[in-house]
């Protein structure tokens, strides 16, 4: 099972970043034993002094394909879950500096929070809303609609590199608003009106 996760898909949250708004998708990896599940704690690492929270909209692959082409794109999935891309800031932005890949300060263990999955049927992939609030308080909310680079077009650019297989995960980026996350934050992550995860700070 890989999990492929895309970046820098929300021009608001490239611009809170400072980063430019790329031309094609941007992706990188995390390895399985990023997964945070089932509501349980997220320790803080003593790696960093950063640790960014990012609520992404996650697609899960139901078929092996490579090479998708755009209007079959859509039979790849047929569920959307909610997941957090946690990062480590402070160790991105020295990658970032010295022009070095980012796997340190993303792919660390528990580093993908992931809730349960709920069926697509009878919903727009690309007019989904979802939120996170911190404590009570709301900091980030989007929708699919202002994603850069739909959901079929990351399968279609992805699978271009390599094959998608059943179980692969996709997060598809995080709108604006993100940052740190404190000891004793409690993090719920919402699709509409359904919450699909609730996760505390450790």
């Amino acid at each position: 099972m890989k999990i492929i996760c895309i970046g820098r898909n929300y021009a608001l949250h490239a611009k809170e970043l400072n980063n430019a708004v790329p031309e094609k998708p941007v992706f990188f990896m995390k390895p399985d034993s990023a997964i945070l599940k089932s509501n349980k704690p997220f320790y803080l690492p003593d790696f960093s002094d950063d640790v960014h929270y990012e609520v992404e909209l996650v697609i899960r692959i139901n078929k092996i394909g490579k090479n998708i082409e755009e209007k079959f794109a859509h039979k790849y999935y047929d569920e959307i879950g909610l997941g957090i891309d946690f990062t480590a800031r402070d160790l991105q932005a020295e990658c970032k500096k010295k022009g070095l890949p980012w796997e340190v300060a993303k792919a660390f263990d528990q580093s993908a929070v992931l809730s349960d999955f709920i069926s697509l049927k009878d919903k727009n992939i690309q007019d989904i809303n979802f939120s996170l609030l911190i404590n009570g308080e709301q900091r980030q909310i989007g929708n699919s609609k202002d994603m850069l680079f739909s959901v079929d077009k990351i399968i279609v650019y992805v699978s271009q590199f390599m094959t998608l297989k059943i179980g692969d995960l996709i997060y598809t980026g995080t709108p604006a608003g993100v940052g740190k996350v404190n000891i004793g934050d409690h993090l719920e992550g919402f699709i509409e009106n359904q919450k699909m995860f609730d996760t505390k700070v450790k």
